[in-house]
């Protein structure tokens, strides 16, 4: 009967099932990976968002002669992980260029990420079906965010936060104590959160108080994690970074920056926003997508009801597992926030369990459900059967267990399994516009890039414009500052960053020579990049990023409301060496020798 060998291929755990939906998870985040690698092989001119920032600086690996004395790239490569700058800087010595790297990876992460999610759900609940329900949602969350897509430190997260639950669940010592030492050196914060989860798992809660654990295994588990964890982070807690210290609280409300209207804005009004959303926030609303995810939040409802879903009982004791890793998760969330900004923000060590966390949830209520209504499905056949005599004849009588119609029972157990598949499936291809969502930036001025690339390789240009940056990745040439670089979370950084801001806005609209040339002359400029169009104060009072800088944006717009002109505006016939519609470049060298009377 063709409800029984559904039944069985759906819930089956036969070697064979175990092989093709195995198989079936892999090939659907190979077809994922593929679909972004066509966006980002589309141009030549193309980079993902995030890579703009942690991996342009890359290419010194490639000609160590590139961005010198640039504040902008020694800051990103000065809080690059270990790890990840060993891997890039290795693939770049076999002549990898890191960009090209960096659209590569995902493809491979993706799959490492799929194979472990599929091994930490059947350790959960020992059902194939339950494997790929988790790896497709998982993957299909992730291909949906900015994370796995941009070849960063954050895109190693996810294979090796699910490689250290598998082997933690599998009671593999030296699997997990390789995951947390990985995780130490790609992405070091979540360390904190192993390290406290290997701490709860000591203790027990299934008594009316909380009690030790009398499993030896346990503390070996525990103390050999921790040691790898203290071993791994040692290095950057007695490193001293030149960018040093850490921003404060205090200091962070004092800026716009972390405003509501910021470029990273953190302290938002709304309560709902601060603590579920946001860089502040546990980052509820990423996890829960795709739709499907929903179902995940349904798990204690379905497992209290163990007679309406038999295969319930078949859930491990890795369960807790998974439980107390959110736990420890919510914890470093916590003490992020009372110690802000020293752990970083509070959001990464909640985001991306609760993503793992959920994908899992929503596989395990999935297939309880299809198996209800396939077990009902077919008592209701078998009871109608034998109530119908040797004949075989259907009796339309209801089965006391399922509560079934035996009319409705095989429609709806075919009915839901083809909704399932088609919303588990078609969804990303059939509701979405983008899929996937690689946050890929285009280079739409190829001539510009090719003007720069052209220039001495310490070339250094000012500019307020968007298109600056870019600059640092098409181009390969430093650039004075850029929103794209505005990271305030070190103040030694930022603090000169803001510095840069303030004086580049104040001589881009100055009505005196000398202002600028001294501008010109205390950085190293060699071009400035400006707007076609004249430079109004409409431009700067609807640019909330350059209204972050104050006094010098406010101080620029008074000018301008006054008739003082830009001296820059009067130098662009003389001194622009490049030029296409809506921007032009100056010769800083031309500006210098401009007579004040001018």
């Amino acid at each position: 009967m063709w409800i029984t060998h559904l039944h069985r291929f759906l819930t089956g755990t036969t070697k064979h099932n175990l092989i093709v939906w195995l198989t079936l998870s892999l090939v659907i985040s190979t077809l994922y990976g593929i679909l972004a690698l066509q966006f980002a092989f589309s141009s030549q001119y193309v980079v993902q968002d995030d890579a703009r920032q942690h991996v342009f600086w890359m290419r010194r690996f490639l000609d160590p002669e590139l961005f010198p004395n640039d504040i902008i790239a020694d800051y990103f490569q000065s809080v690059a992980p270990l790890g990840y700058r060993v891997l890039y800087h290795f693939m770049a010595g076999i002549g990898i260029d890191p960009i090209v790297l960096s659209k590569v990876l995902p493809l491979v992460l993706g799959l490492v990420t799929t194979g472990y999610c599929f091994g930490v759900a059947v350790q959960l609940l020992p059902i194939p079906l339950t494997g790929f329900i988790a790896s497709v949602l998982l993957n299909q969350n992730l291909w949906m965010q900015d994370g796995l897509i941009s070849g960063t430190p954050k895109a190693f997260i996810y294979p090796i936060l699910l490689g250290f639950l598998y082997y933690r669940m599998r009671q593999s010592l030296i699997g997990m104590g390789i995951a947390i030492a990985l995780l130490g050196l790609f992405y070091p914060s979540l360390v904190l959160v192993c390290a406290a989860f290997l701490i709860l798992h000591l203790w027990r809660f299934n008594r009316k108080f909380p009690s030790v654990s009398h499993n030896r295994r346990d503390y070996v588990f525990c103390f050999t994690g921790l040691a790898v964890a203290f071993a791994v982070l040692l290095p950057y807690r007695m490193s001293l970074s030149e960018f040093a210290p850490v921003i404060t609280a205090t200091q962070a409300k004092s800026l716009p920056d972390f405003l509501s209207q910021g470029r990273t804005r953190f302290f938002i009004d709304d309560a709902w926003s601060f603590w579920f959303n946001g860089r502040s926030g546990i980052r509820i609303d990423t996890a829960l997508a795709p739709p499907l995810s929903y179902l995940g939040l349904l798990l204690p409802v379905v497992l209290s009801y163990p007679s309406r879903f038999p295969l319930a009982k078949q859930i491990t004791g890795n369960m807790g597992v998974l439980v107390k890793f959110l736990l420890a998760s919510a914890i470093l969330f916590l003490a992020a926030h009372a110690l802000l900004f020293k752990l970083h923000l509070p959001s990464r060590y909640t985001q991306h369990s609760l993503r793992i966390a959920i994908a899992l949830a929503a596989a395990i209520v999935l297939t309880l459900i299809l198996d209800a209504v396939l077990v009902a499905a077919k008592s209701n056949f078998q009871f109608c059967r034998q109530r119908g005599g040797a004949s075989g004849t259907l009796v339309p009588t209801t089965n006391p267990v399922s509560k079934i119609s035996p009319k409705l029972a095989k429609p709806l157990a075919l009915s839901l399994t083809g909704l399932i598949a088609i919303t588990l499936v078609g969804y990303p291809h059939l509701v979405l516009n983008t899929f996937p969502w690689t946050a890929y930036i285009g280079g739409n001025v190829p001539t510009l890039y090719e003007f720069f690339q052209q220039q001495p390789k310490d070339s250094k240009i000012a500019s307020l414009v968007e298109e600056a940056n870019n600059l640092p990745t098409y181009a390969q040439r430093s650039i004075l500052v850029g929103r794209e670089y505005a990271i305030p979370y070190h103040w030694g950084y930022y603090r000169q960053f803001r510095q840069r801001m303030s004086d580049l806005i104040e001589a881009q609209y100055s009505p005196d020579l000398t202002i600028v040339q001294e501008f010109i002359k205390k950085y190293g400029i060699d071009f400035w990049l400006l707007p076609t169009t004249p430079l109004t104060a409409e431009s700067i009072a609807n640019d909330s990023w350059l209204m972050q800088y104050q006094p010098a944006a406010n101080q620029a717009i008074a000018k301008l409301e006054a008739g003082k002109q830009p001296v820059l505006a009067s130098l662009r016939s003389d001194c622009a060496v490049w030029e296409t519609q809506g921007l032009m470049v100056l010769e800083a060298e031309c500006i210098l020798q401009k007579r004040r009377d001018r």
